[in-house]
């Protein structure tokens, strides 16, 4: 069941609202509104992977750009139990010619710290991005 929130906001604030909602694809301000709230809430309640605590765990998608012939650096991480790897894709982007790996892992932060700068050190990895999961104490899973 919906129910209806209402806040203020100042005019500027106002009249950009619309143009923030198109310019990040939604169609629908109240999703909007809510996914912005949550991930803020998320962020505020955890911050990035670069400020969490060491014992923090955390579970999310490294997603790895690359040239081929490093795949078996890649199977070194997956395989080296710093992070508990449950899913592993590729793929080959032929429209921007790269590689992309994407690794759902779930770990502490210090363990993501550390495997992120390992991958961002490795020759012809191009960029190296952490997704993290949404934290809910309830839920489908």
């Amino acid at each position: 069941m919906s129910q209806i929130i209402s806040f203020s906001a100042d005019k500027s604030f106002a009249e950009g609202l619309e143009g923030l909602i198109e310019a990040s694809g939604y169609q629908n301000r109240s999703k909007f509104l809510r996914d912005a709230a949550l991930y803020y809430a998320d962020l505020q309640r955890r911050g990035d992977i670069v400020d969490m605590k060491d014992d923090e765990v955390v579970e999310g998608h490294l997603v790895i750009y690359y040239q081929h012939g490093i795949e078996h650096k890649l199977m070194e991480i997956r395989h080296s139990h710093s992070l508990d790897i449950t899913a592993y894709s590729h793929s080959c982007l032929n429209h921007s010619h790269t590689c992309v790996d994407i690794m759902h892992a779930i770990g502490t932060a210090a363990q993501y710290r550390e495997t992120i700068e390992q991958l961002q050190n490795i020759p012809n990895v191009d960029k190296v991005t952490f997704v993290s999961a949404p934290m809910r104490t309830d839920g489908c899973c």
